[in-house]
């Protein structure tokens, strides 16, 4: 897997972070489905999923607050804030939904894949879960990322 220096250097951070979290968390969207080996992908911020617990004590620690930004039609989450240390943003996201339709669907994944870029360790949903759950974010984008997880696997 061949991912470009800024990226792998958020994952290197997003890992030493998140080494003190106390409940299982996730990379999600398109940072996960290049740590898939999807490919051609383009990375513009990398999504955690976490716990309310786990992002409470984290933000203080980082000194960032909870964003506070306009409704999503389609998405929403019960806090999410934006990390800009990082050479690539990163969007901490705790009680994270996407919209179908009137109903709101939570993103909770059942899978925890462990991937280790440099000498750091990140999880992700295992590829189909991702796929499903990147398929139902229903954008476009999101279409073709489902498309190229559902193609030739790459080797992590």
């Amino acid at each position: 897997m061949s991912l470009p220096a800024p990226l792998v250097e958020t994952f290197v951070s997003v890992a030493a972070i998140m080494a003190t979290a106390r409940e299982p968390w996730w990379i999600i969207a398109s940072a996960a489905a290049a740590l898939h080996g999807a490919n051609p992908i383009t990375v513009a911020d990398v999504d955690v999923l976490l716990s309310v617990e786990d992002i409470s004590r984290i933000l203080p620690w980082l000194g960032i607050e909870p964003y506070m930004g306009p409704p999503n039609p389609l998405f929403r989450s019960e806090v999410l804030a934006k990390w800009l240390a990082p050479p690539v943003s990163v969007d901490f996201m705790a009680g994270f939904e996407y919209r179908v339709g009137e109903t709101w669907h939570p993103v909770q994944p059942t899978t925890r894949q462990a991937i280790t870029v440099g000498a750091a360790t990140v999880y992700v949903p295992e590829r189909d879960e991702l796929r499903r759950i990147i398929a139902g974010f229903g954008r476009p984008k999101d279409i073709e990322r489902a498309r190229l997880l559902a193609g030739p696997t790459s080797p992590p």
